[in-house]
């Protein structure tokens, strides 16, 4: 085996240099050009937002609550019936008496 295809076998990834030409950085971006690039790609996620019509909001809205009381029913039923479970094996359904 020869040494170009040695390097470029899927089993051994070709090792790159950290350094590029005459010894110079590594082309990390600075503390502050950092900031500016995830500012800017905010900005550009931003942009990309669709707001949803009056007739939309109003409709996700329904369903948030439908499903929140759907929900609070569901809570509520298993409450009871573990309540009344508990109350029925420990006896303490009833008055307490002094």
């Amino acid at each position: 085996m020869t040494d170009t295809t040695a390097s470029s076998s899927p089993d051994r990834p070709v090792k790159k240099s950290g350094k590029g030409a005459a010894g110079a950085k590594s082309g990390k971006p600075g503390f502050f050009s950092r900031i500016a690039l995830f500012v800017r790609q905010i900005i550009g996620e931003l942009r990309k937002v669709v707001t949803p019509t009056r007739k939309e909001l109003v409709n996700y809205t329904i369903v948030v609550l439908v499903f929140v009381i759907i929900m609070i029913g569901i809570t509520f039923a298993l409450d009871y019936i573990f309540f009344s479970g508990v109350s029925w094996v420990f006896g303490g359904g009833g008055p307490v008496d002094k």
